[in-house]
């Protein structure tokens, strides 16, 4: 269903694989793009993917949203993870692209139960992997 503010849907198949990600851990990363007046899921990352495979999926000029199920060890040695959503959107991106995907990711975000950590990124610096680590802790 379209949102009245931003005149968005987020199709099921957004929510379904979100859902695969959080409980069947099915995916290392999803990466969504607005298509017309919906958010579609544009890439999955199979669990054996890393985090470089997963910024090289990102395009350079063009915003997206994202999501990545990133593992770690704590100081306590225990395994841990952390569902991080990343709002991309690169300086190099039409402003048009940027207004929209600015103006629709909190409702997009909403639909996601279980996100734990929120980034917005401009360029790769912004979301290194020491980004990445430094939230998650």
């Amino acid at each position: 269903m379209a949102n009245a503010t931003s005149g968005m849907a987020v199709e099921d198949e957004c929510k379904l694989k979100f859902l695969e990600l959080k409980a069947k851990r099915n995916y290392r990363f999803i990466i969504f793009k607005i298509e017309g007046q919906n958010v579609v899921v544009e890439k999955l990352g199979s669990p054996e993917e890393t985090y470089d495979d997963f910024t090289a999926s990102l395009p350079a000029d063009e915003c997206r949203y994202c999501v990545y199920d990133f593992d770690f060890t704590t100081d306590e040695n225990c395994q841990k993870s952390k569902i991080f959503f990343i709002a991309w959107s690169p300086d190099t991106s039409k402003v048009r692209n940027k207004m929209v995907y600015a103006s629709s990711k909190d409702r997009f975000k909403r639909e996601l139960d279980g996100i734990q950590v929120e980034l917005q990124a401009t360029d790769p610096s912004e979301m290194s992997m020491d980004i990445i680590k430094g939230r998650a802790l």
